[in-house]
């Protein structure tokens, strides 16, 4: 469901119906009439969807996590804020950006539309940037041939697909200079080729036949985004880049999580 759309549509009837009003209706009515019961409600509804509108297109949006993807760093049932201008303003409903600012960086949590479907909204950590090599061999990965530096801290459990208990490895991952949880599985593929589909710029990745691992080259105006959670997240080794116009905005703030009110107040890392 497109909720920018529905606002705009909102917003334009309702000012559209005042507008008429003043404009024409207006004039055929006796000043003691009460205003019709339409007219009272498009001016009543009209500035609150126009806040609404304008917080959510330029500001902030908020968004609910469906999956563990983004384990243990978000986690199913947190509802967090985005900002929308910190990789530039961009017009509402249509997504073009109008005034460039700042690129996503190596480490942002970004929220995106996904390539194959626009219609859906998808979080990942920005992984590789454009003219990066991204690879990831063996659980390892490297940027531009120079291993990222990971360090063992803990175990993480919870119940995965099928009610199965699940352990997983969690490790300091730093990207940039503030490092950031990431989570693998032991026993499980670094990628499973199988699952990789076709995608736009396919011919810049190349997949071990074993599944040990891939490396791709980022093209310019591109991202390339993997989960936190690496062994239970949809990503960029399987559907491919993330293009620019896609971006939605940097995710930065957990502000409620009605199963776990201790994670309220979270800045993300």
């Amino acid at each position: 469901m497109n909720f920018a759309l529905i606002l705009f549509i909102a917003l334009a009837v309702t000012g559209g119906i005042w507008l008429l009003d003043v404009l024409l209706f207006k004039r055929f009515r006796d000043k003691d009439a009460r205003e019709p019961l339409l007219v009272e409600y498009a001016k009543s509804f009209f500035p609150v969807i126009l806040v609404v509108f304008g917080l959510r297109s330029f500001l902030v949006e908020p968004f609910k996590i469906p999956s563990g993807s983004m384990m243990p760093t978000l986690l199913i049932g947190d509802f967090i804020l985005v900002n929308k201008y910190t990789y530039g303003i961009r017009l509402p409903v249509i997504n073009k950006k109008v005034v460039a600012l700042n690129n996503p960086e190596r480490g942002d949590v970004m929220v995106f539309r996904y390539p194959a479907d626009p219609g859906l909204d998808y979080i990942k950590r920005v992984v590789g940037v454009p003219g990066d090599v991204v690879e990831y061999r063996d659980k390892q990965l490297s940027i531009n041939g120079q291993p990222v530096r990971t360090v063992n801290t803990s175990t993480y459990s919870y119940v995965g697909n099928g009610l199965s208990y699940v352990t997983a490895m969690v490790y300091q991952e730093h990207l940039n200079s503030v490092g950031h949880a990431m989570m693998t599985e032991p026993g499980k593929l670094a990628v499973y080729p199988s699952q990789v589909v076709d995608f736009p710029y396919r011919e810049n990745c190349s997949y071990n036949a074993e599944g040990e691992g891939f490396v791709c080259k980022v093209p310019e105006g591109q991202y390339f985004m993997m989960g936190d959670n690496r062994d239970a997240s949809n990503d960029s080794r399987y559907w491919g880049f993330v293009p620019d116009r896609n971006i939605v905005g940097k995710a930065f703030f957990i502000w409620m999580n009605f199963d776990d009110f201790g994670r309220i107040g979270t800045t993300l890392k």
